[in-house]
């Protein structure tokens, strides 16, 4: 049983009110040491910038196909802005709620809330001021239906995925993911008003990707997230378990990925990418579940390559994506 468990498992008290002092950091610095530009930095941290960056290399490619070419510029910035705002709110918020399990991981106990450089009062508003300026942003500048499909992600990533799913069951990233594949819905709607299979297709390339991308970060870090009390997958159950469930959530990715050829307006350069990238991310997988039904372990086992290979798998899918119309 781990440490997390022994005092109160999965459903603790609520961190958002566990501290005497909403906006008692912990482990915080003399206000006089602080420079403008380390407080500014310290916000950013906040909002987790390269997950943002991975959330917008699928946005703008998923608008060029859905207008076919260049949609406005005007328009892609203000859809990136928007994206950028809601994505950097439920970050911000998730900072907030899960401090307390920030503070006990190696991974994540330098984030801003616990080494005390952001007050969690501070943070609390600027998340709920990013997440409600995202809504404004994108009803004034792009369209009411990408509005509100960026308060469902908002709220999805923080309510659904971190207060319910994280401390509660191992699946918690498999359905918390939807979060991270909202943004090619929001694209999708930003140009055409609407949604289409198309843009069904291109959530569930997303949806399937998730687990086989986030899990052998887990492993890697398996010890904090038991430490922490965090149920994921690697801590419950067994790496040849877990690695059966990456093939299959691969499996079922480049099914949604090959399915867009036929749903959606693209051609033989996507088409061909879906086959070799989907290939190649597959072979990765597959070798590091050989690796675990051959019994190595620990950094041997090398999960983090699957990780990279993953992110790698997303940005040329979708790099091909954004090419492929102006080839058709």
């Amino acid at each position: 049983m781990s440490h997390a468990q022994k005092s109160g498992g999965f459903h603790g008290s609520n961190p958002l009110t566990a501290q005497a002092s909403p906006d008692t950091p912990l482990g915080a610095a003399p206000a006089a040491t602080r420079t403008i530009k380390r407080t500014l930095g310290a916000y950013v941290a906040l909002t987790k910038p390269r997950i943002i960056e991975t959330l917008l290399v699928t946005t703008i490619p998923t608008m060029f196909l859905a207008a076919g070419g260049f949609p406005s510029w005007w328009l892609v910035v203000a859809t990136l802005v928007g994206g950028t705002l809601a994505a950097g709110g439920a970050n911000t918020l998730n900072c907030v709620y899960d401090r307390d399990i920030d503070a006990t991981m190696d991974r994540t106990k330098r984030r801003p809330l616990v080494t005390g450089e952001v007050g969690v009062r501070s943070a609390l508003i600027f998340g709920l001021a990013l997440s409600t300026l995202s809504f404004v942003w994108l009803w004034a500048f792009v369209n009411l239906v990408s509005a509100a499909l960026g308060v469902a992600a908002i709220l999805f990533y923080v309510v659904v995925y971190t207060m319910i799913l994280k401390r509660r069951t191992s699946q918690n990233i498999v359905w918390g993911g939807a979060a991270g594949c909202m943004p090619v819905l929001i694209g999708w709607s930003a140009v055409t008003g609407s949604l289409s299979w198309a843009a069904l297709a291109l959530f569930l390339v997303i949806f399937f990707w998730t687990p086989p991308h986030y899990w052998p970060l887990a492993m890697r870090f398996r010890d904090d997230y038991d430490r922490a009390g965090v149920p994921m997958l690697p801590v419950v159950t067994t790496a040849k378990n877990v690695s059966n469930q990456m093939i299959w959530h691969t499996v079922a990715m480049i099914a949604a990925s090959l399915s867009l050829v036929w749903l959606g307006p693209t051609g033989w350069v996507y088409g061909i990418a879906a086959v070799v990238f989907g290939g190649g991310f597959f072979y990765m997988v597959l070798r590091f579940a050989l690796r675990v039904r051959r019994g190595v372990t620990g950094k041997a086992l090398n999960s983090m390559s699957v990780f990279h290979a993953s992110l790698s798998y997303l940005t040329l899918l979708f790099v091909a994506l954004a090419i492929d119309p102006f080839i058709r």
